[in-house]
């Protein structure tokens, strides 16, 4: 070993620079083999003490011996040298000697690296002051340069730092252009000595030109990005101080910014606009351009506003009426009903001014969008005519029900079959997929198990285990047996994979097998053990006497197991003398659809003739009058609805023991709340296993919906859907798990239970009385914020299920309206007004407990208003 490569693996990084310095070029080339082959030694153990010593010196000495750009930047970049890697000031040391084209173009290679391959900016900016070079403005670059500016430990201000800066206009031009602020966002605060201020002062005094930052910040601002984007640019460019000439110059930007940018900035554009036009500076056709996009907005604080802004403007000049009333008119169609009425009553006001049939034509098309009640007021008030006074006879709207899947047979071929296991690796996949890939496994192992082996051997080689030597942390031995709970599907296949390929003892496997779960008693362990047991049992038969086929995969996407197709496979069984899994045919048992009594019956009958003990099983299970669900009750705390379950004697005779915890009372409190059970893609498998039963699922998933509302945070939600697409009885726990999701803090999740309650609606399965008591106890006791459940509630109406969100709401409201603290609760004006536009459409009457209280009060607040609109909606004459 060479006097370099002893002081590489040694760690002794500038011994290893001194005794490169006195080498050729074609020496240190030399050294090169002998350094990639550390490099790939170390890779296998990337945190223990060696790597940690070693890898210093060795990326000094890489650095050094590399004599093409590419390759050095190649190396000086890699990601295995990120964590150990060699100071700045030392790899530049390692470069010395280098001609200045070469130090640029490297400069500009390692530039051209993505923000997250963490290239110092130390390093960059070193080798483009050695080289003379332009800098280069990408984000690697650009990014490195604002932590740089922005650390708390460099000194003087921030307009100091960006003062002495050389390279100032194309850097700054640099930052308009990062396509991703997230890595230093939190970099630009507020105040005098904030990234904002300075550079509104350098644009004072002349250091970067104003026209360019103005017109940089327009763009940018055009641009959008990220949802906070900008709180970085809307700031500076509010700094900036544009005088009335400039406002005037961008008023086509104004226009194109109100309509379409993050709210903040829309809201500034309006303003200015507003300026102008009050000012007489913008023309009513441009005020008539703005306005139609500004009404088209979500934000009633937009568009109020800018019915205000209409308002005044037609009061200082009627003749604009024409042309701004039916823009006004396009309000008609918002969805907040006190928008329609300001409107209604800003046309009814001018209209009066204009006598056009043109504009009468566009208000009758336009009163067309207003609620049953405003659009009668409009034609009386306006004396439209060629409007349909009769009402429409309402009819439902709901989306089909999905429809499951059949599932496509396991793949024929080994090198098939590694493909699909390769890819979800790779990216996950459906439970569909999953089974599938599991069944293929299980029967290529069986039929030529050298064959498969050689079709996996390019998936088994990426895996983080292939290398490992037996004893450490990362081996698959190792690995799971400290810890017997798979973490998901990525799990499950690696303790596969390492069976297949030897890399777990047989021992491992029959004690993970014996002795199951060793995860804290969450609610979720018995829906997680019997994932578990099923992965254990087949990795110990791979092992030990490989299965020919598995009893339990599924026939439809959502875990359903046809019954004929279950005892074909125990006749496969028999035929070929197998044994049985016993945890994969408590599986198969627990996803036999039983539900289709006459298909049960016929298969039990099949299922006897066998003359098996599986056989007979089976038909005692298919002949039982099911699937059976358990007796359930409530409890309420301090913020949370949740569930107690009783004992389901069927689930605990005759199934092995990981699987009687279904089977056992769930207790409504007293579990751990530590849980490992954080892989949203677990629920799925879980719902799959119990494809009939799905209140045992959704009674131990209902206290992790809770969080979605509770919490503020967000939660395992998106499985919402699919529990709605289950089988089994929707009971309470299914509608409760819908109740926390409608209001769950993030819209993404509240959409999924739009969904779910669609879907429960569709199939004919939503208890709308029991849902909406529910939500009026949540919000009640502070759960559920009425207006993320008025969002929920109008989001499904809006797709044509007005009666059915009607039929929730008013079990909802009596509860709320006759609670003193939550009758004025913040957002129960927006329900009201989402029960009163359905109630509207669909044509309900009656009347609702509590309400005439609530619209007999005075004033004119919003609670109110839409209170008296539901009464007199629920007291029209029936149609």
């Amino acid at each position: 070993m060479s006097a370099v490569m002893k002081a590489v693996r040694a760690g002794r990084t500038a011994e290893t620079l001194r005794l490169l310095k006195g080498m050729t070029d074609p020496e240190r080339r030399a050294l090169l083999p002998e350094l990639k082959a550390v490099r790939k030694e170390l890779r296998t153990d990337p945190w223990g003490n060696a790597s940690r010593d070693a890898h210093p010196a060795l990326h000094a000495a890489g650095a050094a011996c590399h004599t093409g750009a590419a390759a050095a930047a190649s190396w000086l970049s890699g990601s295995d040298m990120r964590w150990w890697q060699a100071s700045p000031e030392l790899l530049l040391q390692a470069l010395e000697g280098r001609d200045n084209a070469w130090l640029a173009d490297v400069a500009h290679r390692l530039a051209q690296r993505p923000v997250s391959a963490d290239v110092p900016y130390e390093l960059m900016s070193g080798l483009v002051h050695r080289a003379g070079c332009d800098v280069p403005v990408t984000d690697a670059y650009v990014v490195g340069w604002i932590r740089h500016i922005g650390s708390s430990w460099a000194s003087g201000s921030i307009l100091d730092r960006l003062r002495g800066e050389p390279d100032l206009a194309r850097l700054v031009a640099g930052l308009f252009d990062l396509t991703d602020l997230s890595e230093v966002r939190w970099l630009f605060g507020d105040g005098p000595n904030s990234w904002q201020s300075a550079l509104a002062e350098l644009t004072r005094r002349g250091s970067l030109d104003r026209k360019t930052m103005v017109d940089a910040c327009v763009s940018r601002l055009l641009r959008g990005g990220a949802p906070t984007d900008h709180r970085v640019f809307l700031p500076l460019f509010e700094l900036l101080g544009l005088t009335r000439e400039e406002e005037r110059e961008r008023t086509a930007d104004w226009i194109a910014l109100a309509r379409d940018a993050a709210s903040p900035v829309a809201s500034h554009a309006q303003s200015v606009l507003a300026s102008l036009a009050l000012d007489g500076e913008l023309s009513t056709r441009l005020l008539a351009e703005a306005s139609e996009g500004l009404l088209f907005r979500t934000e009633k604080k937009l568009v109020r506003a800018q019915l205000v802004l209409l308002g005044k403007v037609l009061s200082r000049d009627p003749s604009a009426a024409a042309e701004l009333l039916p823009v006004a008119a396009q309000a008609f169609g918002h969805e907040d009903t006190q928008l329609q009425e300001r409107a209604l009553k800003l046309v009814e006001r001018h209209a009066k001014k204009v006598d056009s049939d043109a504009l009468r034509d566009e208000l009758t098309l336009a009163v067309e969008q207003l609620t049953p009640s405003l659009r009668t007021r409009a034609v009386d008030g306006l004396g439209l005519t060629g409007v349909d006074r009769e009402p429409v006879v309402y009819e439902e709207v709901l989306p089909p029900a999905p429809e499951p899947v059949r599932l496509a047979a396991a793949p024929e071929s080994a090198v098939e079959l590694a493909e699909e296991v390769s890819a979800l690796l790779a990216a996950g996949g459906d439970v569909a997929t999953f089974e599938r890939a599991l069944d293929g496994l299980v029967r290529q192992a069986h039929q030529n198990l050298d064959a498969l082996l050689e079709a996996l051997e390019p998936v088994i080689v990426r895996r983080h285990w292939h290398t490992a030597e037996p004893g450490q942390w990362h081996h698959a031995d190792s690995y799971f047996n400290s810890y017997n709970d798979l973490h998901g599907t990525e799990d499950a296949l690696d303790l596969l994979l390492a069976t297949l390929r030897g890399g777990m003892k047989t021992s491992t496997l029959h004690h993970a097998l014996q002795n199951g779960s060793n995860s804290p008693g969450c609610l979720h362990v018995g829906l997680s053990e019997v994932f578990d047991s099923r992965l254990w049992e087949v990795a110990y038969r791979l092992r030990t006497d490989p299965l020919p086929l598995l009893l339990s995969t599924p026939t439809w996407s959502t875990g359903l197991l046809e019954p004929d197709e279950l005892v074909d496979r125990l006749g496969t069984y028999r035929r070929l003398g197998a044994r049985v899994a016993a945890a994969d045919f408590a599986q198969a048992l627990l996803r036999v659809r039983r539900a289709d009594r006459p298909v049960a019956t016929a298969a039990a009958r099949r299922a006897a003739a066998l003359g098996t003990a599986e056989g007979d099983r089976l038909a005692r299970w298919l002949s039982k009058q099911g699937p059976a669900q358990p007796w359930s009750t409530r409890h309420t705390s301090a913020t949370r609805i949740v569930v107690e379950l009783g004992e389901l004697l069927e689930l605990q005779e005759d199934f092995p023991a990981e699987f009687q915890r279904l089977g056992r009372r769930l207790a409504a409190y007293g579990a751990h709340w530590h849980c490992s059970h954080w892989n949203e893609e677990l629920r799925r498998h879980w719902l799959a296993a119990l494809p009939e039963q799905r209140e045992l699922v959704a009674a131990r998933i209902v206290h992790d919906l809770s969080g979605a509302a509770v919490n503020d945070i967000p939660g395992p939600v998106d499985i919402l859907p699919l529990l709605a697409e289950s089988g089994g009885e929707a009971g309470a726990s299914v509608h409760l798990c819908v109740a926390y999701g409608l209001g769950a803090r993030q819209a993404e999740d509240r959409l999924a239970a739009v969904d779910a309650l669609l879907v429960l609606a569709a199939r004919g399965q939503l208890d709308a009385e029991g849902l909406g008591t529910d939500l009026g106890l949540l919000v009640q006791c502070g759960t559920v914020k009425p207006l993320r459940l008025a969002e929920s509630a109008r989001t499904a109406a809006a797709t044509g299920a007005n009666a059915t969100i009607w039929e929730m709401l008013r079990h909802t409201l009596p509860v709320l309206l006759a609670d003193p603290e939550t009758a004025s609760v913040r957002g129960l004006g927006d329900l009201l007004a989402v029960a009163a536009e359905c109630a509207e459409r669909s044509g309900a009457r009656g009347e609702l407990p509590h309400l005439a209280a609530t619209a007999a009060r005075r004033g004119s607040s919003r609670l109110v208003t839409e209170a008296r609109r539901l009464r007199d909606a629920l007291a029209a004459p029936a149609r």
